[in-house]
């Protein structure tokens, strides 16, 4: 029998969608953040609820009553969740170490290089 996988300390995708919503506003309704995440995905008022409910009983994110509804606010900082993720995926796929992801970036660049002009723009000629 398979053990299930640990907790993340990321949140998963939609929460992770929500949460970008929240960095970019400061603060918002259900309303507000559904109708940010509408350009790419169009999530129930209902679901938006949730995930939002979610974070806040993860603490990534905090929310206060205004009126009659209520408003979030994103508690988990972007640069932290940017290093939570980066070591996931150093642990997942680098076998922790750092500098093995560094030289993998590294030989990626030179992979990429050719198609990038000398001021390391994207050269459209070959688009």
């Amino acid at each position: 029998m398979r053990k299930p996988a640990p907790p993340r300390d990321i949140p998963p995708p939609l929460e992770l969608e929500c949460l970008k919503s929240l960095w970019k506003l400061g603060e918002g309704s259900v309303k507000d953040v559904r109708d940010d995440l509408a350009a790419n995905r169009n999530l129930a008022y209902t679901t938006v609820m949730t995930l939002l409910d979610r974070l806040v009983k993860k603490g990534g994110a905090a929310r206060r009553k205004a009126g009659r509804m209520f408003v979030y606010a994103p508690v988990l900082p972007r640069d932290h969740a940017r290093r939570l993720a980066v070591q996931e995926l150093v642990d997942s796929f680098f076998n922790g170490s750092r500098e093995e992801l560094l030289a993998f970036l590294q030989g990626q660049r030179a992979a990429v290089s050719p198609v990038l002009s000398k001021d390391g723009e994207l050269d459209t000629a070959l688009l």
